[in-house]
């Protein structure tokens, strides 16, 4: 599943320069925990003001919210993502970044996606990616080995095959942050060793 599967389409904006009680109202209003801050141009940037800014950075010192700017609290340039980003690069984004929740652009706003919307209407219950990863791997690995015996062990051909595998391995270590001992390639090259000779490219 992507961004576009799960993200919230219908989005409320705000200007920069509203002020934070206008926000607060909005936010009641539609119980919402964040709202996407308009751009001024098409060159601009979207920004983002939440919950979270509104309560540490105005109720904590209290300021008086109808005095405050968005602008003077907002995060700009937001952390956006594509909507045809995969729901666990966006879950692992969220991890990276600390935060939880990201307006969904491809040239223009299409979108919001949250921690909440990866729970609640996300398949990662029903299909782990590691397992379908997992699977990738084997079928590349056996494709691997199935060029090589046809084309020999040192063709460009059995060199592709195995940089694919490579690929999807160290997708998966960095998913499951453990290395294995040992690749696949590495295990064909025990049988293979002249296979190592042939995916030294030239640069």
């Amino acid at each position: 599943m992507k961004a576009s599967d799960i993200m919230t389409t219908d989005v409320v904006t705000i200007r920069g320069s509203a002020t934070v009680a206008e926000a607060v109202k909005i936010m009641k209003g539609k119980g919402l925990r964040a709202l996407i801050v308009s751009r001024r141009t098409d060159e601009d940037a979207y920004g983002m003001v939440t919950e979270t800014d509104i309560a540490y950075k105005v109720a904590a010192y209290g300021k008086d919210p109808k005095t405050v700017k968005v602008y003077e609290i907002m995060t700009k340039p937001c952390i956006s993502v594509n909507p045809d980003l995969g729901v666990e690069y966006i879950a692992r984004l969220f991890a990276n970044t600390g935060i939880r929740r990201a307006p969904v652009i491809r040239d223009t706003l299409l979108g919001i996606v949250s921690i909440t919307d990866i729970i609640t209407k996300s398949n990662f219950v029903e299909q782990p990616k590691e397992l379908t990863l997992e699977e990738e791997v084997i079928k590349a690995r056996d494709s691997a080995r199935a060029i090589c015996s046809e084309k020999g062990a040192t063709s460009p051909k059995c060199a592709s095959a195995w940089d694919i595998v490579e690929e999807l391995q160290a997708e998966l270590a960095h998913q499951r942050a453990n290395k294995p001992k040992q690749t696949y390639f590495e295990e064909y090259c025990e049988e293979n060793p002249e296979a190592l000779e042939a995916r030294v490219y030239d640069t």
